[in-house]
């Protein structure tokens, strides 16, 4: 199997569509609903098209269609009915099954198609909350398991963050209306996880406040050049992966050392932030569990 993935294994059917592998084998045998290909030791191989179908098919399974019925239907009638659904509810799952055909595919059209209808029926911020941050989290789950390629996730990633960027600029673009505190938004060391902190900014903005966005792999120690800028600053780490577990709180420790005065406030947020040790958080820090934690509290 070549690099870019075409062809996928009964086991990345049930990453991709979150229907489990035995189900899919029950609704091949019993309704013939997919036809897969086999190797020459019998195991079960899919396309792409077989990968569209079921997704369809679990779309509509979600919305109360019986299996037996949607078996039944010409292959025409399927995407007709997702389409009334998505019509009819913005079925946020559609947008998600649509992006992860885009990606699979590489394809550029049917990411930018899926955004523009998603945009006649949500704001940026609920695209964001109910389709982005859903999309890469399954999306570091299928990477984990090798469903998909660092490839995929890049050809995705970087379209998200392109749209990301054109509603930021927007933003930028205006004088601040508050001018009580500065952000400085920056990842720490070898972290390359950027989409969550660049969309932190976006939020931070749209309260009127200016912002300082220094993105990917800052060391502590430059950070606070940024003091002799501006008086008061909160500077925000976004820790997905680094550091681990077992030196988040050496860097937290460090941040406190470098950079807390009268004038600054350290804020953290990531997966990581669940192995902060409570003890070494003063009233100059705070930690929050999600992006709607910390936006609420700007």
């Amino acid at each position: 199997m070549n690099n870019v993935k075409n062809v996928f294994s009964i086991k990345d059917l049930e990453n991709l569509s979150g229907i489990k592998a035995h189900t899919i084998r029950i609704w091949e045998k019993r309704y013939n609903v997919l036809e897969p290909m086999r190797t020459d030791t019998n195991i079960r191989l899919y396309d792409l098209a077989s990968l569209q179908k079921l997704l369809n098919i679990t779309l509509l399974h979600d919305f109360g269609y019986k299996i037996s019925k949607i078996s039944k239907y010409p292959p025409e009638t399927i995407p007709a009915l997702v389409r009334e659904i998505v019509t009819n509810k913005t079925a946020k799952s559609h947008a998600i099954s649509e992006f992860k055909i885009a990606m699979m595919n590489f394809d550029q059209e049917l990411f930018f198609n899926t955004y523009d209808w998603l945009t006649k029926e949500k704001s940026f911020q609920e695209i964001f909350y109910d389709v982005f941050l859903p999309l890469m989290n399954e999306i570091g789950m299928l990477w984990q398991t090798d469903t998909i390629t660092p490839s995929h996730e890049h050809f995705i990633t970087f379209l998200i963050k392109q749209k990301l960027l054109i509603q930021t600029e927007q933003l930028q673009i205006r004088k601040p209306t508050k001018t009580d505190k500065v952000f400085v938004l920056s990842l720490p060391m070898n972290e390359i996880h950027e989409l969550g902190l660049m969309y932190l900014n976006y939020e931070i903005l749209t309260k009127g406040y200016k912002t300082i966005y220094l993105g990917e792999s800052v060391p502590i120690d430059s950070l606070k050049y940024l003091k002799n800028h501006f008086e008061s600053i909160v500077f925000v780490s976004y820790l997905t992966v680094q550091p681990d577990k077992d030196n988040v709180n050496e860097y937290i420790t460090e941040m406190k050392q470098v950079l807390e005065s009268d004038t600054t406030s350290l804020w953290f947020i990531g997966r990581m932030v669940a192995h902060i040790d409570p003890a070494i958080v003063d009233e100059k820090m705070q930690v929050f569990q999600s992006i709607e934690a910390l936006v609420s509290s700007i």
